[in-house]
C-alpha cells in the first residue's frame, strides 16, 4: 500500500510538472521550464522510494503498469478539474485497455 500510496503523490506532481503550465499559456517559456523542474523534484522524491520500496513486492513490469494506470486516473482527474477540459468516451475505453492489461500483468499464470 505505501508504494500506491507514493507512486499517487508522485504522479500528482508530475502531472503538474508537465501540464500545469498549459493553464499559463501567456508567461515566458523558460520560466514554465524552470517551475516544471522545480515541482518534477518533488516527483521524483516520492517516486524512486515508491519504485524502490515496491521492488520487493512487484516486478518492474508491475510497478510500471501500475504507476501507468495511475497517471492516467490523477490525469484524468487532473484535466477535468484543473484544465476544465471533458473525458471523452474514447479515452474511457483507452483506459479501459490499460485496466486489462493490469489483470495480464498481476494475474498469476500457471
Amino acid at each position: 500500500m505505501t508504494t500506491i500510496i507514493l507512486l499517487i503523490i508522485s504522479n500528482v506532481f508530475m502531472t503538474f510538472a508537465w501540464y500545469g503550465h498549459l493553464k499559463y499559456r501567456t508567461s515566458p517559456l523558460w520560466i514554465a521550464i524552470l517551475a516544471s523542474w522545480s515541482i518534477a523534484f518533488f516527483e521524483y522524491c516520492f517516486q524512486v522510494p515508491a519504485n524502490r520500496i515496491g521492488s520487493y513486492e512487484f516486478s518492474t513490469a508491475q510497478l510500471k503498469v501500475m504507476q501507468e494506470v495511475i497517471t492516467l486516473a490523477v490525469f484524468c482527474g487532473f484535466s477535468v478539474l484543473y484544465l476544465k477540459e471533458d473525458i471523452k468516451w474514447n479515452y474511457l475505453v483507452g483506459f479501459g485497455f490499460m485496466v486489462v492489461a493490469v489483470f495480464f500483468i498481476f494475474k498469476k499464470w500457471s
